[in-house]
C-alpha cells in the first residue's frame, strides 16, 4: 500500500501590474555659494583658452590623509558627476564623490589668505595648518 501526499503549490501571488517608482532626483554632491561661483568665472575667464569648467578632487596628502584638488578642466571625464549652477560647471571626480556628499564650496578673502573653502560635514577632522582633512 503506497501512499503518496502531494503538497499543494502556492497559487502565484497575483500582485497588481504597478508602473515602476519614478526615482526621486539625486540631490547635489555640493553646494557653491555666489562669491565662489564668481571667483571661478573670474578664473576661467583669466585663463585665455577654452574650458570646459573646474574639476574638484579629492587626494591622498598632508597631515591629516586628504586633501581638496582644484583644475581646470579641458575635457569631461565620462565619470565626472557635473554640477551645472550659476553660470559655472563643475566636475567632480568620481573617487572624490562620497567624500565630498554636502559640502558646500565658498571663496573667502581675508587681509593676508585667500582661497577657496570646503565646508564639508564628513570632515571628522583637520589637521593645524588646514591644509588636509580627515574622514
Amino acid at each position: 500500500m503506497s501512499t503518496t501526499t502531494e503538497t499543494p503549490k502556492p497559487a502565484a501571488l497575483a500582485a497588481p501590474s504597478a508602473a515602476p517608482r519614478a526615482r526621486r532626483p539625486r540631490p547635489q554632491v555640493m553646494t557653491v555659494t555666489p562669491v565662489a561661483a564668481e571667483r571661478v568665472k573670474a578664473l576661467i575667464d583669466g585663463r585665455g583658452k577654452p574650458t570646459v569648467g573646474v574639476r574638484i578632487g579629492v587626494r591622498s596628502k598632508g597631515c591629516s590623509g586628504l586633501s581638496y584638488t582644484l583644475e581646470f578642466a579641458d575635457k569631461q571625464e565620462p565619470l565626472d558627476e557635473v554640477i551645472d549652477t550659476q553660470g559655472i560647471k563643475l566636475l567632480i571626480d568620481a573617487k572624490a564623490s562620497l567624500f565630498l556628499i554636502g559640502t558646500e564650496m565658498d571663496y573667502e578673502e581675508e587681509k593676508l589668505k585667500s582661497g577657496f573653502v570646503f565646508k564639508n560635514p564628513n570632515e571628522k577632522g583637520r589637521c593645524g595648518c588646514g591644509e588636509s582633512f580627515h574622514v
